[in-house]
């Protein structure tokens, strides 16, 4: 199991000037924050987001964790407008129905667990796919662009790959140039669809150390679904867990992730364990058949 443990290196990341040229002032991102009421959605005449409710603070984490088919994917594609659904989200007072994509784009970036590869990219062409939010209209990447997606391509250990083409490039490597794209949008709201999906112990902490540090050092706001209940209750601020769609128990991680709540959204053998302040939560292998 993971645990928690504070960054290994100095991922500092600054913000360029592209949202100075977008017209947005640096400073209004401190101010943002997510808001979605009462989002339905609705897929092949079956509802798999029954009404759900969601406020997160700039600056804080939270995680969605849930069986399979409970809707936690649903809900992160209704919040970056990828779906149609009902109800509102709104992020820094803005509701993002009526904006245009562009403009979406620049409140609110999302890691899918499944993107679309462009073919014959490479990590650093594809990161800069990031900064096209930022972009004046016909515009192209400036200097500073290209040094905001290298400083992001460093931070997740990704140097070497700089010039590589993202299909020679393993599903834990392509992962990691999928969140620094996502981390080069610099939206004030990160939505991250299992981010840690095939890494190595090692890289899922890298990549979360960062969204931490990020999270804290900018005032972000993170919203994420993960299956390893460990790591969300390490790295969260608060937690959401889902169940056929509707919400079963949401608030800060020590109250909500719990053996009682745990077993209402799961019928899964496990132990939560105290270590240091962490709750980490074991599984448990079946019990001995008696002879």
């Amino acid at each position: 199991m993971s645990l928690v443990r504070r960054p290994r290196r100095d991922a500092r990341i600054h913000p360029s000037d592209a949202r100075t040229r977008a017209g947005e002032p640096q400073d209004r991102r401190v101010a943002v924050g997510l808001e979605a009421r009462s989002v339905v959605v609705e897929l092949d005449g079956r509802i798999v987001v029954r009404g759900i409710d969601l406020a997160v603070a700039p600056g804080r984490w939270c995680s969605i964790a849930g069986p399979n088919g409970a809707g936690k994917t649903s809900l992160l594609r209704a919040i970056a407008g990828l779906i149609h659904h009902r109800g509102d989200v709104v992020i820094g007072g803005r509701s993002l129905d009526h904006l245009r994509p562009m403009d979406r784009a620049r409140l609110v970036a999302l890691v899918p667990q499944q993107p679309v590869i462009p073919a014959g990219v490479t990590v650093l062409d594809y990161v800069l796919l990031g900064r096209t939010a930022h972009l004046p209209p016909l515009g192209v990447e400036s200097a500073s662009d290209v040094t905001y997606a290298e400083e992001v391509i460093t931070a997740l250990d990704l140097e070497t790959f700089r010039d590589r083409h993202l299909a020679s490039m393993s599903g834990g490597e392509r992962q990691r140039a999928v969140i620094a794209r996502a981390l080069a949008q610099a939206a004030p709201v990160l939505l991250l669809d299992e981010p840690t999906a095939g890494l190595d112990l090692g890289h899922q902490q890298d990549v979360l150390d960062l969204v931490t540090q990020m999270c804290r050092e900018r005032q972000l706001t993170v919203v994420s679904t993960m299956h390893d209940l460990t790591l969300a209750g390490s790295y969260s601020d608060d937690l959401m867990l889902m169940a056929d769609g509707a919400v079963v128990a949401h608030g800060p991680v020590d109250e909500t992730l719990n053996a009682e709540n745990l077993a209402r959204v799961t019928r899964a053998r496990f132990r939560i364990v105290d270590e240091d302040g962490t709750k980490v939560v074991v599984p448990l292998p079946p019990r001995a058949r008696r002879a």
